[in-house]
């Protein structure tokens, strides 16, 4: 990555280093923009649905439109601009700048994302997975804050993760790191987006807790609240608020995914030995209703002493975490060249 903004741009990463980022956070349901400046602080944001059944090239143009507005909304143009940063879900080429793989996005393979930006836009752009952006933004803002070791692990419409060592973003050989949602649980588990069975998001996802209410509501026919709606179109969202109010089959849903997710923390505590876990994402503001089975099943499956060390806390920074560590992760690019 270093190489490519010695070379491409030249003498312009000093200056730009100063000026605001716009971060870009692009999940399978939506995405957003928002323009931050040096200190962290976001200066405006957009929101928009990712539509991704429209086809990547309406995507992509969507997404061109959106950084134009919200540039202009921060009232700068892109001359004040130092770089565009693309967070995205999927496994990311860092130094070809390249989605090899996007599970939740449609045919979103082997694309030169950054390239297509910078050559709509005209100004720097750069790529990262999205868990890794948002570890990189709690633990620079947020919940992680001063922590050295720390695991970011989003639970949304899929799982994605981030590692922190050492207080820096570790992002393996060729940029792939992180990939929590693709560990295999239970090898003759349900299919996942990625084509495999089994993996942590196809046990403990948003997604797979829909799936689980609606198995039970047809299999076993039990009762719930959830009837009164389309089952069919049963998010995590509405398990949460039936939980809340003491649904059994929603409780039951929260505790079967809080338990895979604990058996995936596990893991990673017996490899990693981190501090911190940081949990983010939609799903997480379940809070300790997903927390306490997560907690009791890590501990479980996990040796005495890492899982005694490690606190599993949930994300101060909610849905800011990508955009705001897709910036300060550039940011730390140029400041590197300076």
């Amino acid at each position: 990555m270093s190489n490519f903004i010695k070379g491409h741009w030249g003498r312009t990463t000093v200056e730009n280093s100063k000026k605001p980022i716009v971060a870009v956070d692009i999940g399978g349901t939506k995405f957003i923009v928002a323009v931050v400046d040096n200190s962290g602080q976001i200066l405006s944001r957009s929101y928009c649905l990712t539509h991704d059944e429209q086809g990547r090239a309406r995507v992509i143009a969507r997404l061109t439109e959106y950084v134009y507005k919200t540039v202009k909304k921060a009232g700068l143009n892109l001359d004040g601009i130092g770089g565009i940063s693309l967070a995205v879900a999927g496994i990311i080429d860092i130094n070809r700048r390249v989605i090899t793989e996007a599970p939740n996005l449609y045919r979103w393979k082997n694309v030169g994302l950054a390239s297509l930006i910078e050559d709509e836009i005209g100004i720097p752009a750069f790529l990262i997975n999205d868990a890794s952006a948002a570890a990189v933004g709690e633990n620079r803002y947020g919940s992680g804050r001063g922590i050295e070791n720390m695991i970011y692990v989003t639970v949304s419409t899929g799982i994605g993760g981030g590692l922190i060592i050492g207080g820096k973003l570790y992002n393996g050989y060729s940029g792939s790191a992180g990939e929590i949602g693709h560990m295999i649980i239970k090898t003759e588990g349900p299919v996942c987006n990625c084509g495999r069975c089994g993996c942590l998001e196809s046990l403990a996802s948003g997604t797979a807790m829909a799936r689980m209410a609606r198995e039970r509501i047809y299999k076993c026919n039990q009762d719930t609240m959830l009837k009164e709606m389309d089952v069919n179109a049963i998010t995590a969202e509405d398990i949460a608020a039936a939980a809340r109010k003491g649904d059994r089959l929603c409780l039951e849903v929260i505790d079967e995914a809080g338990f895979f997710l604990g058996v995936g923390f596990a893991n990673l505590v017996n490899i990693f030995n981190p501090q911190m876990i940081v949990v983010g994402g939609g799903v997480a503001q379940m809070g300790e209703m997903l927390l306490r089975p997560v907690r009791k099943s890590m501990k479980q499956h996990a040796f005495k002493l890492p899982s005694t060390a490690v606190r599993v806390v949930k994300s101060k920074l909610g849905s800011d975490a990508g955009v705001l560590g897709a910036a300060a992760y550039v940011r730390s690019i140029m400041e590197e060249e300076e």
